[in-house]
């Protein structure tokens, strides 16, 4: 049985996880695969960038052990998939804006877990929502792998690093890290200005409400286990603030703890 697993698009945080894994383990496999299952908007799916080519140059730099790069012939071989209900863990935020995304990652990440049997997978807090969905899989369906999630790699300003960020110019990746930069104001008036969670979210509208080029999808203070709203932080308790904003026709996600 191979010792690792990890399962990305391949991009510039990505390298983070592979390094982790190739620390860990005597075995590293990476698949290179877009899933088109989670994506619920064509337009979407249509943009997201590819790099396969350069995408394996990276790796064999990293030394990576093993390049999986499946078609979708191959993955969804039987036609139609199966579905998968999370609960309210596919409800709120991500789920609530992106309606069968969840069933979709519970999907591939089954059958790539079936296919490689790893001891370990890695996968980015960025995508917190996508990490407790796929704890809850493997611990549902006794799935015998440990998921690990490395923190968020971010740009010198702060911007977490995604795929998506190809799809921004220089400029507007500068006025994007101010997704972080509210997260980090919204951190700092709940935890030194004794603010409430409603007073927290109100002025976070509030700095969306002007006719900027962000626009905010949501802001949502919740559990970081069952990622549902927190209405009064308790003292102790694992907390995230989420955020989904759009610049121009790109849509990011961003989070951080709470308690650091």
């Amino acid at each position: 049985m191979l010792d690792q697993f990890f399962m990305a698009v391949m991009q510039s945080a990505h390298k983070e996880l592979i390094q982790h894994s190739l620390r860990e383990n005597e075995c590293t496999v990476v698949s290179l695969f877009v899933n088109k299952a989670q994506f619920n908007n064509e337009a979407d799916y249509s943009n997201y960038p590819e790099q396969v080519e350069e995408d394996k140059l990276m790796l064999e730099g990293l030394k990576c052990d093993v390049v999986f790069t499946p078609t979708d012939a191959v993955m969804y071989s039987n036609g139609r998939p199966l579905g998968f209900d999370f609960g309210s863990l596919e409800k709120v935020m991500e789920g609530k804006f992106r309606p069968g995304h969840f069933s979709g990652v519970g999907l591939i990440v089954s059958k790539l877990l079936n296919i490689v049997t790893p001891d370990c997978a890695y996968f980015g807090q960025k995508d917190i929502q996508q990490c407790a969905v796929i704890n809850k899989l493997v611990k549902d369906l006794n799935y015998p792998v440990d998921i690990r999630v490395v923190p968020t790699v971010r740009d010198k300003n702060g911007l977490a690093l995604s795929s998506r960020n190809l799809l921004l110019t220089d400029e507007e990746r500068i006025i994007a890290s101010d997704i972080h930069g509210s997260l980090k104001a919204a951190r700092e008036m709940l935890l030194t200005q004794a603010g409430s969670v409603s007073e927290t979210k109100k002025m976070i509208a509030e700095l969306f409400q002007n006719d900027g080029p962000l626009n905010l999808e949501y802001f949502e203070i919740v559990s970081s286990e069952t990622l549902l709203p927190v209405e009064n932080i308790q003292t102790g308790e694992q907390v995230s603030l989420c955020m989904a904003a759009y610049l121009g026709e790109v849509r990011l996600i961003d989070n951080i703890y709470l308690f650091s």
